[in-house]
């Protein structure tokens, strides 16, 4: 995403942390049934690991640049 717009930067970010909340309450489930699928739990916590790594990346997107 290239993009500088504030705005949009902003609606990224609203629509990551959805989904990983979404991850979460998943991974959640999953962890809870004992017939849990180990590929699908890793998969899960990867995914939602690279969404954490991209909401950070936006975040600090919106912090200006100063010059010291």
């Amino acid at each position: 995403m290239p993009t500088s717009d504030p705005s949009t930067i902003v609606a990224r970010l609203q629509a990551l942390r959805l989904e990983h909340r979404d991850l979460d309450a998943a991974i959640e489930r999953l962890s809870a049934d004992l017939a849990m699928d180990e590929l699908q739990l890793r998969r899960l916590k990867k995914r939602k690991l690279a969404i954490k790594d991209s909401i950070a990346k936006l975040e600090s997107r919106l912090i200006p640049d100063l010059d010291a």
